[in-house]
């Protein structure tokens, strides 16, 4: 009898240890059909997430390029006061001359003309001042 309980106890064991080997063997693709089906579940969700953020970026890049524009076009015209100065010193200094030319028209009794000539000189010269 005792050869037929060690048999008995080696089948046990070799039955024990196939189905030990079985699980091993069998349990990476659980893992994998799990992993799988996480991926399969979560990636819809995560590709409305990637879709959303590429149109946030989007418009983010449009509001950037909006506000550098707008910056740029507000130095260019603080830059451009220069000229701006420059034309309201020019206008002053040819109403001035207008005026000038108006009161020596009044007083000229010789030849017309002739003042008129000589005040233009005397402006493109720099020798009046408005």
């Amino acid at each position: 009898m005792e050869e037929t309980e060690m048999q008995l106890k080696v089948k046990k064991v070799t039955d024990k240890f196939t189905e030990s080997m079985y699980i091993l063997a069998n349990e990476p693709s659980v893992a994998l059909y799990r992993l799988q089906e996480h991926v399969r579940r979560s990636l819809p969700e995560l590709a409305q997430h990637k879709a959303d953020m590429q149109s946030w970026e989007e418009q983010s890049q449009g509001a950037i390029y909006t506000v550098e524009y707008a910056c740029s076009a507000i130095k260019n015209m603080m830059d451009s006061s220069v000229y701006f100065e420059s034309i309201d010193r020019l206008l002053k200094h040819a109403i001035a001359a207008k005026d000038q030319l108006n009161s020596t028209q009044g007083r000229s009794i010789g030849r017309p003309g002739c003042q008129e000539r000589t005040l233009l000189t005397r402006l493109v010269s720099g020798d009046v001042q408005g």
